[in-house]
């Protein structure tokens, strides 16, 4: 029996309405760009698997790092203990996070890192007697899938069964060049009416709203105003971080700093979950105090995992080492000139290109959107590439280690796709 069928017994798979999708593909190995699944196929990672595995799958040189940790500590609580591999991760992000960041609390995936950073935001003014108790978010973001996140996410697809249950959130539009003084004109009357406590965002890039991006020089002025007004800024770095848009985090395109950074996906390559959710010292401050309830009561069991911290201290080495910088420069030009060869195809409605995100808006028929979007993700499989459209977005994210001809085969199956539909 193949692992698709033993699958189908006994597993529910996230964001899968099981009744809709019957194809589960068994994958039996990953290594450098390529899964191979049980029956020997292989494919190119043209998403880096979600974001994380951007070094490429069993990177040689973090399992070794792993694989000795391995022999000197597996798991301890990090409540009352602390351990050589947070101590040294800890430091390593320091240095390359954008200016202020000075504290990292450590986490377990993406959504609780953006929990924390909700829960920084809100109970900062708690503990000095404000009276703030809303959160502002862009429209269409996405930050996760606990309460908090899904709270001040704007995809209703995701969190539509439980939004009465959902803290208080105020969202505005994104920048796009052109719209931001009636942003600023709408933050200021929402904050005068509804004190706010903090504003999350994804900066520049919106991840699951089809890599939508946004102006930079907007988004600026959006965080000057909040900074004016003592909102606190969480900078939901999950997808973005780790050299994607070209920068170590998205927050280096910007002038005005976050006071909170949340990280995930990148951060220990794909090879473990763990996530981290990073402050200004102004930030802790507002917990340090003799009473003990103003502390940040929030744990995980498996809080700042040793063998996790080892692989995002392998992580970091890599981010920082200079072949990795020039492959990421290198992409970024590749898919820079793939994109001016898509410009006049007359299935293509726009192009978006920021580090080694590129994104290719079809110009389809919305109402077949739904059987257009499997079929062009299953086109894809028989090409030998694993690409997973959003909605109406094709995209890729592909790992910092790829070949110019790995990249020319994604090019070419996507013009090929595009010249089938």
């Amino acid at each position: 029996m193949s692992l698709t069928q033993r699958d189908q017994k006994h597993i529910w798979h996230p964001l899968t309405q099981h009744k809709l999708q019957k194809e589960i593909i068994g994958i039996k190995k990953a290594k450098g760009v390529y899964l191979t699944d049980e029956e020997g196929n292989e494919y190119i990672d043209a998403i880096s698997s979600w974001y994380t595995s951007v070094y490429g799958h069993c990177n040689d040189f973090i399992l070794e790092k792993v694989k000795a940790q391995m022999d000197q500590l597996d798991q301890i609580v990090f409540s009352g203990f602390t351990h050589k591999p947070a101590v040294e991760l800890s430091e390593a992000l320091i240095s390359i996070l954008p200016s202020e960041q000075e504290k990292i609390f450590f986490n377990d995936n993406g959504s609780t890192a953006t929990e924390v950073g909700i829960k920084m935001a809100l109970q900062y003014h708690f503990n000095q007697g404000n009276d703030r108790k809303v959160m502002l978010a862009f429209e269409e973001g996405f930050h996760g899938d606990t309460f908090g996140a899904m709270s001040v996410s704007g995809l209703s697809v995701y969190n539509g069964a439980f939004e009465e249950h959902f803290i208080k959130v105020k969202r505005i539009p994104v920048p796009n060049g052109n719209n931001t003084k009636e942003i600023l004109q709408q933050l200021k009357k929402i904050h005068e009416e509804t004190p706010l406590a903090g504003f999350i965002y994804e900066p520049l890039v919106q991840g699951a709203a089809a890599m939508k991006m946004h102006d930079g020089e907007g988004l600026n002025e959006i965080l000057r105003f909040c900074k004016s007004r003592n909102i606190v800024l969480v900078a939901d770095e999950v997808m973005t971080g780790f050299g994607k848009t070209g920068k170590n985090f998205a927050s280096d395109y910007l002038t005005i700093q976050p006071d909170v950074i949340c990280m995930s996906k990148a951060l220990t390559a794909g090879l473990l979950p763990m996530g981290a959710t990073s402050c200004s010292l102004e930030i802790y401050n507002a917990f340090y105090d003799d009473e003990l309830a103003k502390g940040l009561f929030h744990g995980h069991t498996y809080t700042a995992n040793p063998l996790a911290c080892a692989a995002a201290l392998a992580g970091v080495k890599l981010l920082k080492s200079k072949e990795i910088q020039q492959s990421i420069q290198l992409i970024n030009n590749a898919n820079t000139e793939f994109e001016r060869t898509l410009n006049l195809h007359p299935k293509v409605a726009e192009t978006r290109n920021l580090g080694v995100i590129f994104a290719i808006d079809l110009n389809i028929e919305m109402e077949r959107y739904g059987s257009t979007r499997d079929n062009i993700f299953k086109s894809f499989l028989k090409k030998g590439i694993y690409l997973r459209p959003l909605g109406k977005t094709i995209y890729i994210v592909p790992p910092y280690i790829i070949s110019k001809e790995e990249l020319s085969k994604i090019y070419k199956s996507i013009t090929e796709v595009l010249d089938a539909l």
